[in-house]
């Protein structure tokens, strides 16, 4: 036997399927969703899985502002960032993100799941967050899933 049957195919951006999905978070537990919308992006839920290639879908999720989080994580949890002055240490709860736009509340949970690359700073322009039930996404044609049966 010269010659190997089975061969490896790794997907390229040229050969790469990405679809348009959307994913309604209505009453989702917010890290849960996250998650499963972060490995939507990756391309990890394809069988065609490359690591390093941009594979995943493009997801739109609807009513953002209806997500939740369990016991008191709403005013419990703080997430710090520093301005890099002197002094500048700042602290926001998930409230007050929710409060000011809900869209930074999701990119930084879904963020932090992603690799911390120029691949994950990429795909993440692949995510729209909107929260309302609407979308001006309409002319990509996306197709509804159902967040809960996927694993």
């Amino acid at each position: 036997m010269d010659t190997l049957s089975y061969k490896t195919v790794s997907a390229n951006k040229a050969t790469a399927q990405k679809e348009w999905v959307v994913v309604d978070a209505t009453d989702q537990i917010l890290g849960r969703m996250c998650t499963k919308v972060a490995k939507l992006l990756r391309g990890k839920y394809k069988p065609s899985f490359t690591p390093n290639v941009d594979c995943g879908d493009n997801v739109i999720i609807i009513n953002a502002d209806k997500v939740q989080l369990t016991g008191n994580k709403w005013n419990g949890r703080v997430y710090v960032r520093y301005t890099g002055f002197p002094g500048g240490q700042r602290e926001c709860t998930p409230a007050q993100m929710k409060e000011k736009s809900v869209d930074h509340l999701i990119r930084k949970v879904v963020k932090g799941m992603m690799p911390k690359t120029r691949l994950g700073d990429a795909l993440m322009t692949n995510l729209y967050v909107f929260g309302g039930a609407e979308h001006n996404m309409q002319a990509q044609q996306p197709k509804q899933i159902d967040i809960n049966t996927l694993k």
